[in-house]
C-alpha cells in the first residue's frame, strides 16, 4: 500500500512540474547529498525580480510549502546574518540564514529546507539572477547533504520538483505583475 502512495505522490509531483515554465535539472546525487538546479526567464528587470523575492515571499511562496500554510507569514531579511522566517503568531521557524548579499545578483541562505531541519541535515540555497534579452534568468541553486542512514540521493527528485514549485511561484507572481496595467496618477 505504501509503495502505491508512494507512486501517486510522485505521479502528481511529475505532473505538476511538467506544466510549469521552468527548467528542472537533478544536477548531482549520491547517498550523502545532492544538488538541484531550476531556472526561469521572467520578463521583468532584475531589481523587480529581487524586490519581489525578498520584499513579497509570502505572496508568491506556496502555501503547501510551509509549516502552517496560510495561517503563517514568510519573510526574508536580505542581510548577512538576516533570516528566512515563517511566523504564525508564537509558532515560529527559521527555514535559513541569509549569508551573502548582492541585490539584484545572488542571495545565498544556508539550512536545512522543509524536514531536513529535523533530520540534522543542511543545505546551500542561492537565488541567481542575470540580465537575458526580454528580462531577467532566475536560478534557484540548492545543494544539501550530511550524514543520515537513509538514501538521499532518492529524494534529490523530490527536492528538485519542490524547487521547481518554489520558484514557479515567484515566476508566476513576476509575469502576472509584469501583465497588469500601470497605474497613472491622478
Amino acid at each position: 500500500m505504501v509503495r502505491n502512495v508512494g507512486c501517486i505522490v510522485f505521479i502528481a509531483i511529475s505532473t505538476a512540474i511538467a506544466s510549469l515554465p521552468v527548467q528542472a535539472e537533478v544536477k548531482d546525487a549520491a547517498s550523502s547529498g545532492f544538488t538541484v538546479e531550476n531556472s526561469a526567464v521572467v520578463p521583468v528587470d532584475a531589481s523587480t525580480a529581487w524586490q519581489a523575492l525578498v520584499g513579497s515571499i509570502d505572496l508568491w511562496w506556496p502555501k503547501e510549502h510551509t509549516w502552517w500554510g496560510r495561517a503563517s507569514r514568510l519573510s526574508i531579511d536580505a542581510r548577512a546574518g538576516g533570516c528566512f522566517c515563517e511566523m504564525a503568531g508564537e509558532r515560529q521557524v527559521q527555514h535559513m540564514q541569509v549569508v551573502f548579499v548582492d541585490p539584484q545578483k545572488l542571495l545565498r541562505m544556508i539550512g536545512g529546507l522543509g524536514p531536513f531541519q529535523g533530520m540534522g541535515l543542511s543545505g546551500v540555497l542561492e537565488w541567481r539572477m542575470t540580465a537575458v534579452d526580454g528580462g531577467t534568468r532566475i536560478t534557484l541553486w540548492y545543494r544539501a547533504g550530511g550524514y543520515t542512514p537513509d538514501d538521499l540521493s532518492k529524494l534529490a527528485p523530490v527536492v528538485d520538483g519542490v524547487q521547481a514549485q518554489q520558484l514557479g511561484g515567484l515566476a508566476n507572481y513576476l509575469r502576472d505583475q509584469s501583465a497588469k496595467p500601470a497605474r497613472l496618477p491622478r
